[in-house]
């Protein structure tokens, strides 16, 4: 194999240099400088991920049939993926330690291989840790191949033997280049390896996962280019010491993002939850104050969700604003618009809202009902234990229409709601079968209509 010709590049600046320093000498940025292979030192035998020769065609002569997909055996991972597997894509999967990255993907694979080869490449646990988890699991064992390897010139080599329909790799960032001196890990590291997969998976058609670390912030580690060099990027959320796992997507070329599939950690592994708005809706049998349901849109489906308000007096100079799973700086707009528009001042009292489940509410439809909480906390008066409230909050304090307003009237309705506080663009012409629609259009309303 010819020996890869070394540079060391600015992130910043871009400029390049043929040894490391601790400061760039064009832009003088310090720890910038990240070893990289110099472009046309590559081996000569490398194509392009199209193949040898790329195709050229125009947009009338590229055929728009639906992309083929297979599926994982998982109806919920099937969902967040957009419906399957497709062949030659790449996904990445990324969350805290513990949080059940390898334990759903080992399932996922000794699943498939029941039905196409499949091949587990680990750089992080022994075949015999890997063997010992799919037995713990009670998982078919008998037709996935694992394979402890960190070489990715050998992990590619021997999946062109082994031709796997899909492939796993544990983790990205224990796999290392010959082409590269650096640590694995490291930056250069992690896109050299990734791009290589990358291509591969594009050639051979091979459904590739990636596992992913991530950051004590919470972001995946290593360069910010790999995710936009694979197609899918998966998060899971969740506490780890909790009983609910949620897999989100925040990119998909083949499907909607901010998809969402709910899980629950078992002693065999992952179980998948079919209906989370009654995992979500497990309340005490009385009305306490500061309690409200919403129903909130993930993905292609709607799921209600309790949110909780505690507001108590300040004794602080700036009273505290605690969010869980909600945006922090759209509570104390919405704080401000109720005490312009409502009448009611909070600049004395301490406000903490949570999202009950650990699930993570980040759409406008959710202002109408911390709105809820929070005043029904503030008085000390429960709301109606089958009361429903969405909405978006405008500054003037219009109350404003949100998507699907349908869908979730008629999850509403399904789990037994009986009223439902909604916008008036979102009131339908005929309600759902036992359910009563309070249409409203400004914040006065509102709040006249939750106690009633």
């Amino acid at each position: 194999m010819a020996k890869a010709k070394r540079m060391y590049g600015c992130t910043e600046c871009g400029a390049t240099f043929p040894k490391w320093a601790g400061q760039c000498g064009e832009c003088g940025a310090w720890n910038t400088l990240v070893e990289t292979v110099v472009e046309g030192a590559t081996p000569s035998g490398r194509s392009g991920w199209a193949g040898d020769k790329a195709n050229i065609k125009t947009l009338a002569e590229v055929s728009v049939e639906e992309i083929p997909r297979f599926s994982t055996a998982s109806s919920e991972l099937d969902r967040v993926l957009g419906g399957g597997l497709v062949d030659g894509s790449v996904v990445l999967i990324g969350g805290d330690p513990g949080i059940g990255k390898s334990t759903i993907l080992l399932q996922t694979l000794c699943n498939v291989a029941q039905r196409f080869p499949a091949l587990y490449v680990t750089g992080e646990e022994s075949q015999q840790q890997v063997a010992m988890r799919a037995r713990r699991l009670d998982l078919p064992q008998d037709k996935l191949k694992v394979m402890t390897e960190t070489c990715i010139e050998s992990i590619i080599a021997t999946a062109r033997q082994e031709k796997p329909k899909v492939m796993v790799i544990d983790s990205i960032q224990t796999i290392f280049t010959e082409q590269l001196q650096s640590a694995p890990g490291g930056v250069a590291q992690v896109r050299e390896s990734a791009a290589l997969l990358v291509r591969f998976a594009k050639q051979s058609g091979t459904a590739i996962f990636l596992v992913g670390h991530v950051t004590k912030e919470g972001a995946l580690a290593g360069p910010r280019v790999l995710e936009h060099m694979v197609d899918t990027v998966l998060y899971f959320e969740g506490e780890s010491d909790g009983r609910l796992r949620l897999l989100r997507a925040v990119k998909n070329r083949f499907g909607a993002v901010n998809e969402l599939g709910v899980f629950g950690m078992t002693d065999k592994g992952l179980k998948e939850v079919s209906n989370p708005s009654a995992i979500f809706l497990t309340r005490a049998q009385e009305a306490v104050s500061g309690s409200v349901v919403m129903a909130t849109w993930e993905g292609s489906r709607p799921m209600l969700v309790e949110v909780q308000a505690l507001v108590d007096t300040s004794h602080l100079g700036n009273p505290r604003r605690v969010t869980l799973g909600l945006d922090q700086n759209r509570l104390a707009m919405l704080l401000a618009v109720l005490h312009r528009h409502g009448g009611i001042p909070t600049y004395d009292q301490d406000v903490f809202l949570n999202v009950v489940g650990g699930v993570k509410v980040l759409e406008t439809a959710s202002d109408l009902a911390l709105m809820a909480a929070v005043i029904s906390s503030l008085r000390n008066r429960p709301l109606q234990h089958d009361l429903l409230v969405f909405g978006e909050i405008g500054l003037s304090g219009e109350i404003r229409p949100v998507p699907s307003g349908q869908e979730r009237l008629k999850e509403a309705a399904k789990h037994g709601f009986k009223r439902a506080i909604v916008p008036k663009g979102n009131a339908p012409k005929e309600a759902p079968a036992g359910l009563q629609i309070i249409a409203v259009t400004r914040l006065e309303q509102a709040l006249d209509a939750l106690f009633e």
